[in-house]
């Protein structure tokens, strides 16, 4: 299985990606934002205003992603894919994905809950543009599909239990 896990920044996707790759015996975590990060120069940031340049960026590492997944897929291993797919581009990696099996799980923690974690963690995503903005247009234009999860209020191991239960109940 191809797990994808995805939610705006601070959502949790990271700690509970890794968590439930180590439930299963051979596994990976793909984490999109390192092809972001291999970019030494000219990279193009998303910020407020997206560039031509950025979006093509995205896509790449989106592309990249996908087929990274695949691979260790097609060679047995279970796949935790996290990044931030927004709208559309969640069912875009969906298909890219196509024909491997995936299950989507998308965390959508309340705007307090996200506040809270951007305070907490060592990093700072929010720059251009507010929990709040973000938070809306994620929760608008993503389509519902997969399973979806408020974690609010719970502990990385207790969202990573929910997924196991849901995949059980699948079964």
């Amino acid at each position: 299985m191809i797990y994808v896990i995805t939610g705006i920044m601070a959502s949790g996707k990271s700690t509970v990606a890794e968590l439930l790759a180590q439930h299963f015996d051979k596994s990976v975590h793909i984490r999109g934002d390192i092809f972001r990060k291999m970019v030494v120069k000219g990279r193009a940031e998303m910020g407020k205003t997206l560039t031509e340049e950025a979006l093509r960026q995205l896509d790449l590492r989106y592309r990249l992603a996908v087929e990274t997944a695949i691979q260790y897929h097609q060679e047995g291993f279970t796949v935790v894919l996290q990044d931030n797919f927004y709208g559309e581009k969640l069912a875009y990696v969906v298909e890219l994905l196509a024909p491997e099996p995936v299950q989507v799980i998308v965390l959508c923690p309340s705007v307090e809950a996200i506040r809270r974690r951007e305070r907490e963690r060592g990093k700072t995503g929010y720059h251009s543009f507010s929990v709040e903005s973000l938070y809306q247009s994620f929760m608008e234009s993503t389509p519902r599909i997969g399973l979806w999860i408020d974690n609010s209020d719970q502990t990385p191991q207790e969202t990573v239990n929910q997924i196991l239960e849901h995949l059980v109940e699948d079964e």
